[in-house]
């Protein structure tokens, strides 16, 4: 395993607790600038970018303080060349269980999210979707 994978991994890690601790400076530090989040569960595409972000981050209560149960892991680490990364990860805010494709490039030797897709479903049905395999 070489070392941008571990740095991949770090970065991952802070996304986790970004948003677990609703820290936008820790964010920040991962998603470029000019990264968008986008979505299409709820019917029309949701488009939003990291200013919009931040702000609804930053005005809801944290899961850390709710004393959500972490949910968060990385699903698969696909790289595509030394400077380019897709990550699926998966990590629940609230009642929502997200499932995240993290597009990932290496510039001026630091990895940042450039673009992010996701989906959620509510955690009450992957709870129940987990005591069914059991």
């Amino acid at each position: 395993m070489d070392a941008s994978y571990g740095e991949i991994v770090t970065v991952l890690k802070d996304y986790f607790d970004g948003f677990y601790e609703c820290d936008v400076d820790k964010l920040k530090g991962v998603f470029h600038p000019n990264c968008h989040l986008m979505s299409a569960t709820d019917g029309p595409l949701a488009d939003d970018d990291m200013d919009t972000v931040y702000v609804r981050v930053a005005g809801r209560t944290s899961p850390a303080a709710a004393h959500q149960k972490r949910l968060d892991r990385v699903l698969s680490i696909d790289r595509s060349g030394p400077e380019s990364a897709l990550a699926k990860v998966q990590i629940a805010i609230g009642p929502k269980l997200f499932t995240d494709y993290l597009n990932l490039l290496q510039i001026d030797g630091r990895w940042r999210i450039v673009s992010k897709i996701y989906t959620y479903i509510p955690i009450a049905v992957e709870t129940e979707v987990a005591q069914a395999a059991e």
